[in-house]
């Protein structure tokens, strides 16, 4: 064997044929080939978001399949998500889709490394779940599949190009082909992984600004509410006692909950807003939003609940409220025999199914146009909401409607009920320690112990606190402006060294006290007594 022989047999693994050798050739790093999927993956989520500007925040991949998601994970898992993570699960659920899909995509890199053709496949599969999910999305309209597609062919470009480009060494037949390459080719390969990466977050993040730009923040500041020809009672002196933690009587606008099912905020213009009001009724009645202003307004202040409220949650908060009462609206479209159910429709497709007898029984159910003295925050159902008194949100408060529509229970499941919840939910009486915290820290003698307690559209008539499980002590009960609200109550209490259990419970205006035994919230609101553990010093 001569010496060029050795050269050649050392630079081709024994058993290789050319084949073989053009596919060590272009292999990387298992970590760079997985750098590459992610940066693929980027590329078209970046570019999806921006070409969603112009075919609605819905049909973006990541929206879409996290819709998909919302409508189909099982239930516990979905009250799990609310119970860690309150008003901000649908972000966890972007951010853990985000992750997931990076997982995938790295693992399509590498799958690319040795097979390109196979990594392009595995981008187009991916480009599918995309299109598939876009199109399930309610009135997306016939261009929703452009923004997965677009993505889909603009990452299958970037990982062939990365995988088969940058960490290519060239070949020669009389050096040795060695798998990788060297430090130069390296950093070219992450300034282009950088690049691409740095492109699809400008294209995100403008595609997210565009869509903002193009929303409805702008036609909200332009809307003048008019004055109600029934305004609220005012609120009586003696709210908001002196408790530091004690949650204000009417919760602001920034600090309300919100808790639903639409992972962007669905943009409704005013100009273009309609209400249709059909199914079981005598006369089909629609409204715009100038004819709904231009109507008899009134003003309410009302306490909203989410069913999903554990006890002692946070999920609820009290506002005044001005909009039409649905009453006026219902008889004017007459609704026939047997119509026991009023089906309010989200603009993005969400039901809810409210009796209708409780729109009709003289109760304050208002389509609100306002919320403390300004147009419905765009997060609130901005044009026109729902609001009931005494119903929890899931059948009664439904964001951004755009149909109300008379059937029955036995005709038509809204969106929750199929998914294990009640029919219908009146808000259960419940009652809730706000100072001190539990593990607080305290210092023996008079600590003042307040709260909130509710039963919207009955009324609290009684507040009561006990120490260790002994005798139940009356709190005093701040006034309220009417029984649709929750009612602020406070407690001096003479604490002592040691460790203390606290607990309340309240009884309603009908005289009925809330039970002690522990209830999950599904299928129709959480029950028990609230407690919290504190140190005496």
């Amino acid at each position: 064997m001569t010496r060029d022989d050795a050269t050649r047999e050392d630079a081709t693994p024994a058993g290789a044929g050319p084949d073989d050798t053009a596919r060590t050739v272009s292999q990387l790093p298992g970590w760079l080939a997985a750098l590459a999927g992610v940066a693929a993956a980027a590329v078209a989520l970046g570019l999806a978001e921006l070409v969603a500007v112009f075919t609605g925040a819905r049909t973006a991949p990541l929206v879409a399949v996290g819709g998909v998601v919302v409508d189909t994970v099982p239930e516990p898992l979905k009250q799990f998500a609310i119970d860690v993570f309150g008003v901000h699960d649908k972000t966890a659920l972007l951010i853990g889709t985000a992750v997931l899909l990076a997982g995938f995509a790295a693992g399509i890199g590498v799958l690319a490394v040795r097979w390109p053709a196979a990594g392009v496949l595995g981008v187009a599969c991916f480009g599918l779940i995309g299109v598939a999910a876009a199109m399930t999305r309610p009135d997306v309209g016939p261009f929703a599949a452009l923004p997965a597609l677009i993505g889909a062919l603009a990452a299958a470009v970037v990982l062939w190009s990365l995988v088969t480009g940058p960490l290519r060494p060239a070949r020669s037949t009389a050096s040795p082909v060695v798998p990788g390459a060297g430090a130069a080719d390296r950093r070219r390969f992450l300034a282009t992984v950088g690049v691409s990466v740095g492109a699809a977050a400008l294209a995100g993040a403008g595609g997210r600004w565009l869509a903002q730009r193009r929303g409805v923040a702008t036609a909200r500041t332009a809307v003048t509410l008019p004055a109600p020809v029934d305004t609220a009672p005012p609120v009586p002196s003696g709210v908001d006692p002196p408790a530091t933690g004690l949650s204000r009587y009417v919760t602001a606008n920034r600090d309300f909950y919100r808790i639903d099912t639409a992972l962007v905020v669905p943009q409704v213009d005013p100009v273009d807003w309609q209400l249709r009001i059909h199914g079981r009724v005598t006369n089909e009645v629609t409204i715009s939003y100038a004819g709904l202003l231009g109507m008899d307004l009134v003003e309410r202040y009302v306490t909203l609940s989410c069913v999903s409220n554990e006890v002692g949650g946070d999920l609820i908060g009290n506002a005044r409220w001005l909009g039409v009462p649905v009453r006026d609206l219902l008889l004017e479209a007459g609704p026939l025999p047997g119509a026991d159910q009023v089906v309010s429709r989200s603009v993005d497709g969400w039901t809810c199914g409210t009796p209708t007898e409780a729109l009709l029984d003289g109760r304050d159910a208002l389509l609100a146009i306002g919320m403390n003295g300004e147009p419905l925050p765009v997060e609130h159902g901005f044009p026109v909401r729902m609001v009931v008194p005494g119903l929890y949100g899931y059948v009664s408060a439904c964001k951004w409607i755009t149909e109300l529509e008379l059937t029955s229970f036995a005709d038509f499941d809204a969106y929750w009920v199929p998914r294990g919840w009640s029919a219908q939910g009146p808000i259960k009486t419940q009652s809730r320690i706000d100072t001190p915290r539990r593990g607080g820290e305290l210092t023996a003698g008079q600590v003042t112990v307040a709260g909130v307690a509710w039963a919207p559209h009955r009324g609290i008539s009684a507040v009561e606190v006990r120490v260790d499980e002994g005798p139940w002590q009356s709190a005093t009960l701040a006034p309220v402006v009417s029984v649709d609200t929750w009612v602020q109550w406070v407690w001096q209490w003479p604490a002592t060294a040691g460790e203390h259990l606290l607990q309340v419970r309240a009884t309603d205006g009908d005289g009925v006290t809330q039970p002690q035994e522990r209830q999950p919230v599904a299928p129709d609101g959480a029950t028990g007594w609230h407690s919290v553990q504190v140190t005496v010093a």
